[in-house]
């Protein structure tokens, strides 16, 4: 087993282990096939732990490649709407074989080819501008990977610059990258100022900074116009992601509750909205709505 915890075949036989007894490890449940050649640790994982896993394995067995798009992502930390992560998106100077390798013939210049824990990587300029170009999600999905690109420190100039060149999928990545916006602070944000941009609604302020009359903080907001109307995106990490270790999900469901009060308290209208609202389109009817009836529209 190597450092990340993967077992491969061919070194084990090396140091004196049968394939029966890869075999028989597999079906005890002890280990689990990755891909040909490849075990790991039989346990849960979730789906990015398992790619980049993958990912490592690719790169063993191909040192030549480049990892690139929605793998280069995953190692650059990059979060992406709705990713493919089924195979390992890999930049080859020559053909590669593999079942979950997704190859791509282009020239990487040398300064957009770096290395991230022992793993060559595109730029996270490229990498973001490779995204935008080939998400499937159109314009929100290019619009994603340029908030978190410029969340996590992308150059905006170099991303210009990349994508001053032609290619499919150019024309949406432009527009998106002069719309983006680091404050968005997830997926679930950019998709939905990507559908608040193509209906056509005044822009928000983003992680605007509430307090009351005294002074003191009462939170921060998702989206917000004119102090009037604010909009929450509830994805799972408002609950989860800024647990203290003494605080339960349960204290931070009651934690979000009483911040909700509190802005309505001072006058404020909320109107929330999660995943299954953007997926059916919800989510800017309700918003109209609620613009509309606090005089912003």
């Amino acid at each position: 087993m190597d450092e990340y915890g993967i077992v491969y075949r061919d070194r084990a036989l090396d140091v004196g282990c049968s394939a029966m007894q890869l075999s028989r490890a597999v079906e005890a449940g002890i280990l689990e096939r990755l891909d040909p050649g490849v075990l790991v640790p039989a346990a849960r994982r979730t789906p990015l732990a398992t790619h980049l896993l993958r990912a490592r394995a690719a790169v063993r067995a191909h040192p030549t490649v480049i990892l690139s798009h929605e793998t280069a992502a995953v190692v650059h930390g990059l979060p992406l709407l709705k990713p493919d992560r089924r195979r390992v998106a890999v930049v080859v100077e020559n053909r590669v074989r593999g079942r979950h390798l997704s190859s791509h013939r282009l020239e990487i210049p040398a300064e957009h080819r770096v290395v991230l824990d022992g793993l060559p990587v595109t730029s996270l300029e490229l990498t973001a501008v490779d995204a935008a170009c080939t998400t499937s999600e159109g314009f929100a999905g290019a619009l994603t990977a340029f908030d978190s690109a410029l969340r996590i420190g992308a150059s905006p100039t170099v991303m210009r610059g990349l994508l001053e060149r032609s290619r499919p999928g150019v024309g949406i990545a432009r527009r998106a990258l002069e719309l983006a916006d680091p404050e968005s602070t997830n997926p679930g944000e950019s998709w939905s100022r990507a559908q608040m941009i193509e209906a056509g609604l005044p822009a928000p302020r983003l992680q605007y900074r509430f307090y009351d009359e005294d002074g003191r903080f009462i939170g921060r907001s998702d989206f917000d116009w004119r102090g009037v109307v604010i909009g929450e995106f509830d994805g799972y990490g408002k609950y989860v992601d800024y647990l203290d270790g003494a605080e339960t999900a349960l204290d931070a469901v009651r934690r979000e509750k009483r911040r909700h009060a509190r802005l309505v308290d001072a006058g404020i209208i909320v109107v929330r909205w999660d995943w299954a609202d953007l997926e059916s389109r919800r989510m800017i009817p309700r918003l109209v709505a609620t613009l509309t009836a606090g005089g912003v529209l």
